[in-house]
Parts: C-alpha cells; sequence; structure tokens
C-alpha cells in the first residue's frame, strides 16, 4: 500500500501515534517530502488541540490592568461588571428565590469558562487572597500561562530523543510563507502545540501579504493572535477585515463578539450576533453565545427565550436543556424541570449533578419515592468532594422539609466536613442552633431560601460561630450577616446590628426583613443615644 495513503487513513482514523512513524521514516528517506512534513505537524497539532473557542477565560492581569475599558462606571444595563448590581432586583433572579455563585452571579445552568468573574470594585489585593481553586470566584493569574502548560504535551510521540520537533525560534518565516498549504499546517502547529502566539502572528501577516490579502481565514487567524496577545483593538481591525468576505465561518462573529464581550461592550457583541443570525439564520452557535451575554446581564426572559430557539433546531442541545430547566426549577415549576432533566438522562449523561438536580425536582414535586433512589446514585457517582458536600446539603433540605431536624443536623455536618469552605452549610447548622429547644419568639433566622422562627436557647455562641465562619467564607451570601445581626439585636449590641444588616443590604437590596430590621435597629439606638446626648449638650 502507498505510503501516504495508509499515513492519511491512520490520520483519518485518529491513530496518530502510527502515522507520525510512517512520516518519519518517509521524511529520513526524502528530507524535501512537505506532504508528510505536513501530515506530521497535523498530527501533533491534533494531539494537543484544545477548542480555545470554548476554554477560553481571562486572568487577573487581563481583567484588573485593562487598559481598554471605556469608562469605569458604566451605564446600566450596557456592562457585564454592574449587571449583578443592576438587575438581583428582578424577580426572576432575586436571592430569595435563585442562589448566587461566588462572584455574585446567580446559578447558571451549565458550568462554563470564563463565568468566574471578578466584579468591577474589586481590587487586586481582593482577588489575590481568594483561594487558587476551580470553584472559588479568583480568575487565573494570567491567561497565558494555562496555554503554556496546555502546548506542554509538545513533545509527545517523537521519534526524536526528547527534543523539540521545530525550533521555532529560529524559523525563517519569510520562505514558508511562500508556501500557503505548508505555512497552513505550521501556523496550527506554533499555535496549538506550541501556544507560541508571536511567531505565529508574524507568520500570519507574511502569509496574508503573499495572499494578496484575499483570504479571510488568515485575517481571522491574525485577529485570534491579537486577541491572544490582549491586543484587542487590533484584533478588532482584522476580525472586522475577515468579516467584508462572503465566505466567512460563523467562528469568526464569535471571536469578535469575544472582544467586545472582553472591552466590556455586551451590546455591541449583541449587535454582531444579530448580524451574523440575518447571514447565517437560525445558527445554533449564535444564538447560545447571545444566550450567555443575556443570562450574564441577568435578563434571564431574554436568555431563556434564546435557548428554547435553540431547541426548536437542535434537540439535543445540553447547555439549553440544562439552562430552561434550571429556570423552571427557580421559577416554582419542579415538573416541567423535572421533564428537562430527565430528557438529559435519556441522552446518557449520567452525572452525579443530574442526579441530585433530579431528586430535588421529585421532592418540589412531591414524587417522594425517587428522592432517596436519586440521592444515592448522585453520592454514588461524585467525584468531588465539593460535589459530594453539596449533595448532603441537599439532603438536609429534605430533611428539614419531612420535619426530622437530626438527620438534617447531621447532613449539613457531613456537608461541612466534606468541604470545609461551604458557606450554605455553616448558616444552616447556626439557625439549627438557634432553634433547639423551647423560648420566646424573637426574630426570624434566614435559612438558605427559607425562613424559620427563633428561640431563646444556651447554643447562641455556638450559632454565632457557625455565622461568622458562613459569612467569613462565604462573602456572597446576605444570610449570615442578617443572622448575625438578629443575634447582635437580641443581645443589645445596636452598633453591630446596624452594621451586619448594612452588609446583608448591600449583598440584596431588595431584602425586606434586612430592611425592617434596619429601621428598628436605628429607632432603638437612637432611643438609648438620643437622652445620652442630650443630657451632655445641657451639661
Amino acid at each position: 500500500m502507498d505510503p501516504l495513503c495508509y499515513a492519511m487513513s491512520l490520520y483519518r482514523r485518529r491513530y496518530h501515534d502510527r502515522c507520525m512513524e510512517i512520516c518519519n521514516e518517509q521524511i529520513e528517506q526524502n528530507p524535501k517530502n512537505q506532504i508528510f512534513w505536513c501530515l506530521k505537524l497535523r498530527c501533533l497539532t491534533e494531539q494537543t488541540y484544545v477548542d480555545d473557542l470554548e476554554a477560553d477565560e481571562d486572568g487577573i492581569a487581563e481583567t484588573l490592568m485593562d487598559e481598554t475599558r471605556i469608562a469605569e462606571t458604566a451605564r446600566p444595563g450596557t456592562s457585564l461588571r454592574t449587571a449583578t448590581a443592576t438587575s438581583l432586583a428582578r424577580q426572576s433572579t432575586s436571592q430569595a428565590i435563585r442562589p448566587v455563585t461566588q462572584s455574585g452571579r446567580p446559578l447558571s445552568g451549565m458550568i462554563r469558562p470564563g463565568t468566574n468573574s471578578v466584579g468591577a470594585n474589586q481590587s487586586l489585593e481582593s482577588a489575590l487572597s481568594a483561594p487558587r481553586t476551580g470553584y472559588s470566584a479568583r480568575p487565573m493569574t494570567t491567561a497565558s500561562g494555562r496555554h503554556a502548560r496546555l502546548g506542554t504535551a509538545s513533545m509527545l510521540a517523537l521519534k526524536e530523543s526528547g527534543g523539540e520537533f521545530l525550533n521555532v525560534e529560529r524559523l525563517n518565516v519569510d520562505k514558508y510563507s511562500k508556501m500557503p498549504p505548508m505555512a497552513r499546517a505550521l501556523f496550527e502547529y506554533i499555535f496549538h502545540n506550541q501556544c507560541n502566539f508571536r511567531i505565529a502572528l508574524q507568520l500570519a501577516i507574511k502569509t496574508n501579504v503573499e495572499m494578496a490579502k484575499m483570504d479571510w481565514w488568515w485575517k481571522a487567524q491574525i485577529g485570534k493572535c491579537y486577541y491572544k496577545l490582549a491586543l484587542l483593538r487590533d484584533s478588532e481591525e482584522y476580525f472586522r477585515d475577515a468579516l467584508q468576505h462572503y465566505e466567512v465561518a460563523v467562528d469568526v462573529y464569535i471571536w469578535l463578539g469575544k472582544v467586545y464581550i472582553r472591552m466590556d461592550q455586551p451590546l455591541k457583541a449583541l449587535d454582531l450576533y444579530r448580524q451574523g443570525l440575518e447571514k447565517h439564520p437560525n445558527e445554533t452557535l449564535l444564538l447560545r453565545y447571545a444566550a450567555r451575554i443575556h443570562e450574564s446581564m441577568n435578563e434571564m426572559d431574554e436568555s431563556i427565550g434564546l435557548y428554547r430557539s435553540i431547541l426548536t433546531y437542535d434537540a439535543i442541545d445540553i447547555e439549553a436543556i440544562a439552562s430552561i430547566a434550571m429556570n423552571e426549577f427557580y421559577s416554582d415549576q419542579p415538573e416541567i424541570a423535572l421533564r428537562y432533566y430527565r430528557r438529559l438522562l435519556q441522552m446518557g449523561i449520567f452525572k452525579s449533578e443530574i442526579y441530585n438536580n433530579i431528586a430535588l425536582c421529585c421532592f418540589y414535586s412531591q414524587q417522594y419515592d425517587m428522592v432517596v433512589t436519586c440521592f444515592e446514585r448522585a453520592l454514588m457517582f461524585a467525584e468531588t468532594d465539593e460535589m459530594i458536600a453539596d449533595i448532603w446539603y441537599n439532603i438536609g433540605h429534605v430533611a428539614l422539609g419531612s420535619g426530622d431536624r437530626q438527620l438534617a443536623l447531621y447532613c449539613f455536618r457531613l456537608a461541612s466536613s466534606s468541604n470545609n469552605d461551604h458557606a450554605e452549610a455553616y448558616n444552616n447548622l447556626g439557625v439549627l442552633e438557634i432553634t433547639k429547644g423551647i423560648g420566646t419568639t424573637g426574630g426570624q433566622y434566614q435559612r438558605s431560601n427559607t425562613t424559620t422562627t427563633t428561640t431563646t436557647t444556651a447554643n447562641v455562641q455556638q450559632a454565632k460561630s457557625y455565622f461568622q465562619s458562613s459569612a467569613n467564607v462565604g462573602s456572597y451570601l446576605y444570610e449570615p450577616h442578617y443572622n448575625l445581626a438578629l443575634l447582635a439585636e437580641n443581645s443589645g449590641h445596636f452598633d453591630l446590628s446596624y452594621e451586619y444588616v448594612q452588609k446583608s443590604l448591600n449583598l440584596y437590596p431588595d431584602h425586606y426583613a434586612s430592611k425592617e430590621l434596619r429601621n428598628r435597629v436605628w429607632k432603638l439606638y437612637e432611643a438609648f443615644i438620643g437622652p445620652i446626648l442630650a443630657g451632655k449638650q445641657a451639661s
């Protein structure tokens, strides 16, 4: 069999190691055989290729040291950085109904890169003090560092003794730019495998000139290189130039939209996606990215409408199904959410998150026969301690709903032991401690998404410790601050109570109980301080 045909067959079947062995043999016989050089470059690229269209995230340096930001205080509804503060008053995204993540945004139906955003008022010191885990709101130190780590697999399957396949720093860019097919394979190897965006940019610019600037693909690659180098204005120029070609792919619209999102101009990105939909009607990729922008701006109605449009053309879109199911669940329609989650289960997605969500939907839709079984499956499929903690936390809520406070106490303790940073579990443990025994009613303590009456018990200090731990770990929760304010009010520390309730209102401005407590504490504070001040003035 012809070696080239055999190597191409292996490449199409993704037997990259065997394909590169054949390429090495042919290159040794004829070092100037460009076909096998290109094929080997493509094999090396495929082994370390990552779809950077989805796996893209800004680091601390790119977020907090942004020179392309137009204004520090953007108008409401025009910025992703101010979306949380301006839109949380909506009923669909209220914190009393839908919990928020550590970055202050409502929970989304699917975890995506880039959702752990940094607030506009967050300083570099506060960002660096956050723990560097995949479940925290702290972004990566730099985005380029992650690409460099992804490219460390460039030594894979080489016949040479551990050296690099090509020394890209000493590459003759002018020579290869005159051979467009070879230049394309070489560019993809440098961009995806070596992650050397500077050399890739030089090669793309030279080849674009050789092609008389008539190929949209090279213009798009130049824009991608500028985007990776954080030169957003140059990237915008080349992406705009690529869009002038009729045969341009949909990905170029997405990349240009990512440029606008990174410059904090979501409305321009939405307008661009509308232009793309005019040229590519019913394109689900454009609809999905538009829905994500609306979701990031807390415009849930518009986002869910776009997700429903996606399901019209692609009935197995996982992100659309999960997002609609999440919205239906927090809209007090667990029966409809259960149908969507069962659809995901029928599609073969056997994840602990799916079983956990199905169990909650069954419980709130009063289908109690499946609750325990689904939670058992969720614990069986759980892979991380954080997921185990969330499952035990939800089991604790089911126990509270059935009236078993002791089981709920055990579940919340298991959640906190699995994840020491589980703020919601600490808060609920504090509520259970403060409501033990029988006593006089003194207010209402906030559990996660629920309310319970208080009683005077001997566990006040233990409950206060739980609330303080919850407030320290979960700075995005308003419940522990409100509970601490109630404790301070009952103990007569009105200054502390006012301080805590102000923190609660900063996180959730429309919390009615916090507003009442603030007014009540302020009146009591004036009643105690007013006579003292009047006495000093009289003396």
